[in-house]
């Protein structure tokens, strides 16, 4: 018997505490930003082997977008009109009708119930959903390929300037 999935409830596994205040689009690069885990979810335990990996997968709510900024037609990215229009899943925005994040960052280190990152495009406060170790099988199979408006947008996005 099919059942169609209605809604999802997800308890945050922790909270980003970083210098970035506020949503920016670009310069992400040198952001270092610290993951705390939850303790009355998890005891240092879940973080075993962690430390072994160079880099992390966090998912992530995008806690600041209100529903009337959710987007689900098509835009130019950024706003800027000689790019094209676009679709939602046809590019990274925060306006996502789910509002979920998922970022790439370099592990720094594992203290505790505490994960420090750098290159975190999360701001303080962002509820954390999940995190996972980057392995290069669960990359890319194939060659990989986008527009050139895409590599143009994301130019800056990783410069180290804050």
């Amino acid at each position: 018997m099919d059942k169609e999935l209605k809604e999802i409830v997800i308890r945050p596994i922790g909270v980003v505490h970083s210098q970035r205040q506020t949503l920016e689009d670009d310069h992400w690069g040198g952001v270092i930003a610290e993951i705390k885990l939850d303790g009355s979810q998890f005891s240092t335990d879940a973080l075993v082997g962690l430390d072994s990996f160079s880099h992390l997968e966090v998912v992530f709510a995008l806690h600041q977008v209100t529903a009337e900024e959710i987007e689900k037609r098509a835009r130019h990215p950024r706003g800027r009109k000689d790019w094209p229009r676009v679709g939602i899943f046809a590019q990274r925005a925060k306006m996502r009708p789910n509002r979920i994040g998922v970022s790439y960052c370099r592990l720094l280190r594992v203290d505790g119930l505490n994960i420090a990152v750098q290159g975190l495009d999360a701001i303080d406060g962002t509820p954390v959903i999940d995190i996972k170790p980057y392995m290069v099988e669960f990359g890319p199979i194939g060659e990989t390929f986008q527009p050139t408006w895409a590599t143009e947008l994301m130019k800056h996005y990783y410069d180290d300037e804050v």
